[in-house]
């Protein structure tokens, strides 16, 4: 069931939403690239010195894998924002919560120095590690094993972007606003999944595998109704 046509409230964000439809689809496309690589060459979770020399073999390979993660979570601020655009005339309030708690957990991720499969970080401390003695390879290994349990660490952001999207589910649910309905349910149901998936995302991976997949899938969704719905407001 879908909901009718774009007010005239949203003209002249076309270009906005079309952006963010492309950036929302294109999300979801440079994760999977980023998996492929990690498939290719997955990169040892535990031990720093393991780790360190495994970059130093494959550091191609490593460093365009952690671009391809960490690069990317810009994109989801611009789907955020121009969610929060197409639901402002509608509930106000709602959106603008979604807003904040949906695309910062993003914007941070940009300033931490891991991607939950390694860090930049490593392949500074691999270069000094491969060309250090065996008291600086000791060093170099305890440094990279501080990051590595970073890593390994549940971040409080993850929670919090599941939050924001079980929020905008919500917001498009009681707004008369021009998304598929099954948009919104899409939203709720990610959201809810997605909050208990990044608590207890290594106690039960698996359980957070299931998340994974049905984020790109709301993602994927959310970028066809915005590029959608650019066409309507250009």
């Amino acid at each position: 069931m879908k909901r009718h046509g774009a007010p005239r409230a949203r003209r002249g964000w076309g270009l906005l939403y079309l952006a963010a439809g492309a950036s929302s689809i294109m999300f979801v496309l440079l994760l999977i690239a980023a998996l492929v690589l990690d498939f290719l060459a997955p990169p040892p979770v535990h031990g720093g010195a393991a780790t360190l020399e495994f970059i130093a073999a494959n550091k191609a390979n490593y460093v365009a894998e952690q671009v391809l993660w960490i690069l990317p979570n810009i994109l989801p601020v611009l789907v955020f924002t121009a969610l929060f655009v197409a639901l402002m005339p509608f509930r106000k309030s709602l959106p603008l919560i979604a807003l904040i708690f949906g695309a910062l957990p993003w914007a941070l991720l940009l300033a931490v120095p891991v991607s939950s499969r390694g860090s930049l970080n490593l392949v500074y401390l691999s270069d000094r590690y491969i060309a250090g003695t065996d008291g600086e390879r000791s060093a170099y290994a305890t440094a990279a094993e501080a990051i590595i349990a970073e890593n390994n660490t549940p971040a409080i952001v993850g929670a919090l972007s599941a939050f924001g999207i079980l929020l905008m589910g919500l917001a498009m649910l009681t707004a008369r606003a021009p998304f598929p309905q099954f948009l919104s349910w899409l939203g709720i149901g990610t959201g809810a999944l997605g909050v208990v998936s990044e608590v207890l995302r290594h106690p039960v991976p698996d359980f957070y595998w299931g998340y994974g997949i049905l984020l790109w899938v709301w993602f994927i969704a959310t970028g066809i109704a915005l590029i959608r719905l650019s066409r309507l407001a250009a």
